[in-house]
């Protein structure tokens, strides 16, 4: 599972990330981050909380609260990468 980011480049899966939040992802439109530059309010303000790795993977294949399960809409590639890119950025 976590294959892909210990041996990617860690600014490319980060990159990667950021733009799955704001982009296919559609993590922008709920949640609040400020390197995203996203400030909703519908879900958690990830600079709040501060997920790590594993709460963020679960959330996002399985779905929380109102936030929808993402597994078979996003690719575990594309998950793993904006669970890292959360991680990161949260605690910034």
């Amino acid at each position: 599972m976590f294959s892909l980011i210990i041996h990617a480049n860690a600014d490319e899966l980060f990159n990667k990330g950021k733009e799955i939040f704001l982009g296919a992802g559609n993590c922008a439109a709920c949640h609040s981050l400020l390197d995203a530059g996203s400030e909703a309010n519908i879900g958690p303000n990830l600079n709040e909380i501060r997920p790590d790795v594993q709460r963020i993977l679960m959330s996002v294949k399985n779905g929380a609260g109102v936030m929808p399960a993402m597994e078979g809409i996003l690719s575990d590639e594309e998950i793993e990468a904006v669970a890292h890119y959360v991680s990161i950025s949260a605690e910034q």
